[in-house]
């Protein structure tokens, strides 16, 4: 009987991550995200073990990142690496015997108890003359390594004066280039480096249609167009937002069309769900996927309307939405992609107790490969007029192979497409979207409102799935307007608001979030007079001057999230205590090696989330997770009002729900307490 080759080193490495629960897919990372690299090393005894990180780039290059200890008694050494260079990165980790280390602790030890002393500064010498010797090391490094083992051994010196050489700053050579005996290379692993749009962006969803929209005299309406809607694009570039998502742009089917409010019966006007592909042309021929509705413009104004969100900074983020009107041309020429029943109709959508008359979901089983090269040809279609960023409706109810071979296909050509799992659904399916291939997820957040459950959510999301799961923390959808928003008045707004966009590099809001619209249809959780089924223009600039708009705070939001690189990591999210139940503390910080002013990062976010009360209360921080000493005092602005304020560990706050329900506060100096 052979016996199996030992799988543990000499050194043993283990819970290597960053990783995925399946280690089919690999983890990934966005441009200039900060990762944390751990490994748990140890050995056998007592004596001092390190972990070295071995990083090799996409273009070849190799670095080495000495790990640190984390808390004591756990064996897991971390490295903070900002991974700069976009595609497949390749790293281990390997674990060594710490010979200066191990000496350094025992020397100190004896020495100090008055123990052995002349054989702890001999074993030292020895040490550095092994290190002395390897030519790895530069050839300066080595004279003063051997200089310093003279001295350890020099016998015209006492051990008093010979104590301080166990501490000496050359020793430091050590912690680049240790010098170790035994070592231990845990397997190769790969993480995926993706561009930054794909881990940090603000979003803000509008239909078209209704920007320009307006009531002729006889009752009936004229849409909105892609040049109509081009004039929004100013204001939401003032907003900050940086990807405009448009729900999907295509025709419309007439059959079981949906009236207002998701009724039966539409008007003769009535322009439908756009989430009902398919439907008829100028010319009376039907439309799917590939085409804009006439209504909108042409295809040359919508390449237009990219041209013009690209200057002024925006990327245009569309619908993929794989789904049919009746109406629509592939129920015609592809009949085998939609269920049959055996009355001979197709079974129309259903999420009860939604229903979706007007759409046919497709059956991805009976012609995978002819629904897969349909697919990707529409989605090339669209890359050509210039999108980067698909939003994909619904993706949990197509089969998981579907979704990893065409982002596969699609990032073989261009990796810089990104995808967001619209999946509200159970964390099994939603978590594997995101191993498989989505860049970007939604997410629970809609949902989670008091301290409680967001400290729950937010460290699961920042800890738990960063690896491999991005979250998009949108604070309302066309579908969802949550009992939080329909009673909480303007500071629930201003809330979800704050927390969206700190909380995660990732944001976004639904048109009318601004303008606080809080009415829902009886029974339901979404928005009256759903904008899905009918237009909607808003008069933007009168609510403004009105002082009933959000879009001043929405647009100092996301200057903060641009001043502030700490708020573009989602990993570095920590919680603070407060004597409040009704009161969220979190920070994020990041150092200054990772800064591009080379300055610690720090912001600290107070919220109260009871949007019907004033809080006051004692919040207390712990300090070392912000980069500070304890005990420190330290100054802290807020970055809306301006207001300074001295802090320490614990602070008085006071937060009114009608006036001010939130700080934002940056760190921006520390002094001794």
């Amino acid at each position: 009987m052979s016996i199996a080759s030992p799988l543990a080193g000499r050194i043993p490495v283990t819970r290597i991550t960053p990783a995925v629960p399946d280690p089919r897919w690999r983890p990934k990372a966005f441009d200039g995200e900060v990762v944390p690299f751990r490994a748990t090393v140890f050995r056998e005894g007592h004596d001092r073990v390190g972990a070295m990180l071995v990083l090799t780039s996409p273009s070849g290059a190799v670095r080495r990142e000495r790990m640190a200890p984390m808390a004591p008694g756990t064996d897991r050494w971390e490295a903070l690496v900002r991974l700069d260079e976009l595609g497949e990165w390749h790293w281990h980790v390997t674990g060594f015997d710490d010979e200066i280390a191990t000496w350094r602790h025992d020397a100190a030890v004896k020495i100090d108890a008055g123990v052995d002393a002349l054989l702890m500064f001999e074993i030292g010498a020895r040490l550095l003359d092994r290190a002395a010797a390897e030519t790895v090391r530069p050839k300066a490094v080595r004279a003063r390594l051997a200089a310093l083992a003279g001295r350890l051994r020099d016998p015209g010196a006492s051990v008093a004066d010979r104590r301080p050489l166990v501490d000496d700053p050359l020793l430091a050579e050590f912690d680049a280039r240790p010098l170790a005996r035994l070592s231990s290379d845990s397997a190769e692993h790969a993480i995926v480096v993706e561009r930054r749009r794909a881990g940090v962006g603000a979003w803000y969803e509008f239909f078209p249609r209704s920007e320009g929209a307006r009531r002729l005299k006889d009752g009936s309406w004229k849409s909105g167009t892609f040049r109509s809607a081009q004039q929004r694009l100013d204001a939401v570039a003032a907003m900050g937002f940086d990807v405009v998502y448009l729900p999907p742009i295509h025709p419309i089917g007439v059959t079981n069309r949906k009236g207002p409010n998701n009724t039966l019966t539409p008007g003769p006007g009535d322009p439908g769900s756009p989430w009902a592909i398919g439907g008829p042309m100028k010319d009376g021929s039907a439309g799917g996927h590939d085409a804009v509705h006439p209504d909108l413009g042409t295809l040359a104004d919508f390449r237009a309307f990219v041209r013009r969100a690209n200057g002024l900074g925006i990327e245009i983020a569309l619908d993929l939405a794989l789904q049919a009107s009746p109406d629509h041309p592939w129920v015609a020429e592809h009949p085998d992609w939609f269920t049959q029943l055996p009355d001979g109709t197709i079974r129309y959508a259903e999420n009860p107790p939604k229903k979706y008359q007007d759409i046919y979901p497709v059956n991805f089983d009976d012609d995978p490969q002819g629904i897969f090269d349909e697919v990707l040809r529409i989605v090339r279609h669209w890359m050509k007029q210039g999108v980067r960023i698909f939003r994909v409706d619904n993706p949990h109810t197509k089969p998981l192979v579907f979704w990893e071979r065409l982002i596969a296909a699609v990032n073989a050509e261009d990796p810089g497409v990104v995808f967001l799992a619209e999946a509200f659904t159970r964390p099994a399916m939603m978590q594997a979207l995101a191993m498989a291939g989505f860049q970007q997820s939604y997410s629970y957040f809609t949902w989670r409102n008091t301290k409680e459950e967001l400290e729950e959510f937010l460290t699961s999301v920042s800890q738990e799935t960063a690896d491999f799961m991005r979250p998009n923390l949108f604070v309302n959808t066309p579908d969802i307007l949550t009992e939080y928003l329909q009673f909480g008045g303007p500071a629930a707004f201003t809330v979800r608001a704050t927390i969206a966009a700190t909380a995660a590099p990732l944001w976004g809001v639904y048109s009318g979030f601004e303008l606080f619209e809080s009415v829902a249809r009886p029974g339901a959780e979404e928005a009256i007079d759903n904008e899905k089924y009918e237009y909607k223009p808003r008069d933007f600039a009168a609510a403004e001057a009105a002082g009933r708009s959000l879009a001043l705070y929405l647009g100092i939001l996301n200057r903060i999230r641009d001043e502030h690189p700490a708020l573009g990591q989602l990993r570095n999210l920590r919680f603070h205590a407060s004597d409040d139940d009704s009161v969220l503390v979190y920070s994020k910080h990041l150092d200054g090696r990772f800064t591009p002013d080379g300055v610690d990062d720090t912001v600290i976010v107070v919220a109260n989330v009871d949007p019907h009360s004033v809080r006051e209360t004692t919040v207390h921080l712990d300090l070392t997770a912000i980069g500070l000493d304890d005990g420190a005092a330290f100054e802290v602005d807020d970055l809306v009002t301006g207001a300074t304020w001295t802090w320490g560990a614990s602070n008085y706050v006071r937060l009114d729900a009608f006036t001010r329900p939130a700080h934002i506060l940056h760190v921006r100096r520390t002094s001794d307490a």
